[in-house]
């Protein structure tokens, strides 16, 4: 049996392939979990023994098929509790995260199957972000960009944003930027201030470049829809 942490490396690791590519760097994921090289290092030695990942020297590591099953796996149950909390627990998007790193290591599979069951099966959880299906398949590659990369006069529709930040998600529900809000890009500062349209009223919500390089969009159409699809605003 794999102890939390090593779920918790495989799970970052799998989260910074999806983002970066293969193979993923020692620092890399010393900062997304706050370790240090060595930590990681010593951890990653004991991932590669158990067949979970394979490392290059000097280039990094990447996940096994086995690695990233249960990455998947891990990722699945931490998605459908984040679902789960802020549906029928009256969490806050912002609040959940926590949450569910902290149980995602302990539910078993009936418990995974009835919150699935519970909730309809959703496609994704309260951040935008993919849940897993229930046969761990890979999930499709992720073909939305980065907010802070677009110029003025781009029409785009969040598509997720990133679940680290508890200050960060408040700050946006505060603004009304969710998944699914259709955004126009009104102004890119030099100094890194990216200012948008909320909506399609007038309204226009200044985001300091952090923030905007957190929120991934889907480009907007000619005819007002998101490849084909009607959006609201």
């Amino acid at each position: 049996m794999l102890s939390d942490v090593m779920e918790d490396y495989l799970k970052a690791i799998y989260t910074l392939q999806t983002e970066h590519g293969p193979p993923v760097s020692t620092s890399d994921v010393a900062d997304l979990l706050s370790k240090t090289p060595p930590t990681v290092t010593s951890m990653l030695g004991k991932l590669e023994e158990r067949g979970l990942v394979t490392r290059e020297k000097y280039k990094g590591v990447e996940l096994t098929a086995e690695g990233e099953t249960v990455a998947l796996e891990v990722i699945r149950h931490h998605r459908l509790l984040e679902a789960y909390l802020a549906e029928h627990l009256d969490y806050d998007w912002s609040e959940v995260h926590d949450e569910a790193d902290a149980l995602e290591h302990h539910i078993s599979e009936e418990f995974e199957r009835r919150v699935a069951e519970a909730l309809g099966d959703p496609e994704v959880d309260p951040h935008g972000d993919p849940i897993p299906s229930a046969d761990l398949t890979p999930l499709d590659a992720d073909d939305s960009t980065r907010l802070d990369d677009h110029d003025v006069g781009d029409s785009v529709v969040v598509a997720r944003v990133s679940d680290r930040d508890e200050e960060e998600l408040q700050y946006l529900s505060d603004a009304g930027i969710t998944p699914g809000t259709r955004l126009e890009v009104v102004d890119v500062a030099p100094f890194g201030m990216v200012t948008v349209r909320v909506g399609a009223g007038d309204r226009e919500q200044s985001l300091p470049e952090a923030v905007a390089r957190s929120i991934r969009v889907t480009p907007v159409t000619d005819d007002g829809s998101e490849y084909g699809a009607e959006v609201e605003g």
